[in-house]
């Protein structure tokens, strides 16, 4: 038997093993919630300032969105899943926490890895962040199905692909872990790196001099000189004694405005490109500037918030979700509308034109500026004529134009 062919019975032994005790076993893994596996810590994410920064902003803008779970445009409160998911997805955090952690991991190393626990009747119990850096996918070579190989305390453990959360960036057709920025960003980030240490070690130095003569002076005449010109360097000041032909000049150093903005400049712009934000979320001047608050977040949201909430939206659809359920069309989702609200003028100018066309009803304008519905009239659809319910009959519409009555008085 060749070394592959060995290689490849172990895998398929370890797999079907770790399926026959993974199914009914119940395994607990919530004591791994923020459990490091071997020991690493990211330095790249704790000191660099532009990456940082942007990690930050794109994990909190996704945990920040609103998630429910939907039946036909109708918020469900009553399932245990979107429970679970929402508010307590494990015992040590809740579920802003879970999704928080999940987009980190994803935008550090690549892929963002959360195990879901169920019950004897196959019902979440409990969805627990995975380190990334423990977790492999392995592909069952006898029914091609995912598997997800965790390197715990105690071994390996092997997790079907439907009992695992898996959010990652691009993959390619070979390819079932996600792409890291920063691998793809390294380069950049050694550049940046050596520059910042270059400039930091330049500043750390004392001022230099030049000390010029205009003729030349005996060996005992110069140390007094210099003696006493490092007296004066040394009290940072004070009276220096200037001999006659002998010129002090500074030695200026002109680097540190030029370098330094170039570089960041450049991190900046390589590190928007490879995250898919626009280059002014790093809060770049020189970059492209926008009428309005409200352009620069619809750029961000199609170029990057969109498919990654989809992603997120399809792994809950997929794992935490039955058939049947999904089928009777419920979904989860996480709501963009408040990134797209714009300003103020931009809001009161959609909603007046939404009310006067019977495109949404008044308490719809008021939960979306999280105001409490007033019912009755407001939960209805109105259309201009001035303003009349859309189910209204026309002819029951009274004229705005004044006309006589019987009585020479005018109706209004």
């Amino acid at each position: 038997m060749k070394w592959h062919q060995r290689l490849r019975g172990a895998v398929k032994g370890a797999v079907k093993a770790a399926a026959s005790g993974w199914k009914g076993a119940g395994f607990d893994f919530s004591s791994w919630a923020g459990r490091t596996f071997w020991g690493i810590d990211n330095s790249k994410l704790a000191s660099n300032e532009t990456i940082f920064s942007v990690i930050t902003r794109l994990a909190n803008t996704i945990s920040a969105l609103p998630l429910k779970l939907y039946h036909e445009y109708a918020v469900v409160t009553d399932h245990s899943a979107a429970d679970l998911l929402i508010n307590h997805p494990n015992p040590n955090m809740g579920g802003w926490e879970l999704l928080n952690k999940l987009e980190v991991s994803r935008n550090e190393t690549g892929n963002g890895y959360a195990i879901i626990q169920r019950d004897i009747r196959y019902q979440p119990t409990s969805i627990t962040p995975v380190d990334s850096m423990a977790v492999t996918p392995v592909l069952n070579i006898d029914d091609g199905i995912l598997w997800y190989e965790i390197q715990g305390v105690r071994g390996s453990y092997y997790v079907h692909n439907m009992e695992m959360i898996h959010v990652k960036h691009i993959t390619g057709a070979t390819r079932w872990q996600g792409i890291s920025p920063l691998s793809v960003l390294r380069n950049t980030l050694q550049y940046d790196k050596a520059v910042q240490e270059f400039s930091l070690s330049e500043m750390e130095k004392k001022d230099s001099f030049i000390l010029s003569y205009n003729a030349n002076v005996d060996d005992e005449k110069r140390k007094k000189i210099v003696s006493d010109f490092k007296r004066f360097y040394n009290e940072n000041g004070g009276i220096l004694f200037q001999e006659p032909g002998v010129t002090i000049d500074e030695i200026e150093r002109k680097y540190f405005s030029a370098d330094t903005l170039a570089s960041e400049r450049i991190t900046k712009s390589r590190v928007s490109n490879v995250f898919n934000i626009p280059v002014t979320f790093l809060n770049d001047t020189e970059g492209q500037s926008y009428a309005s608050n409200e352009q620069m977040m619809i750029q961000f949201v199609q170029m990057k918030l969109t498919p990654d909430v989809r992603q997120y939206e399809q792994e809950f659809n997929r794992k935490l979700l039955t058939v049947e359920e999904r089928r009777r069309g419920l979904y989860f989702k996480l709501n963009m509308g408040s990134l797209l609200r714009g300003d103020t003028a931009s809001r009161t100018a959609f909603y007046n034109v939404m009310l006067r066309s019977a495109g949404m009803k008044p308490d719809e304008v008021r939960r979306l500026e999280d105001l409490p519905p007033e019912g009755g009239m407001a939960d209805k659809l109105w259309i201009s004529g001035d303003l009349y319910p859309v189910d209204m009959d026309p002819t029951l519409r009274k004229s705005t134009t004044s006309t006589p009555s019987k009585g020479g008085e005018k109706e209004q």
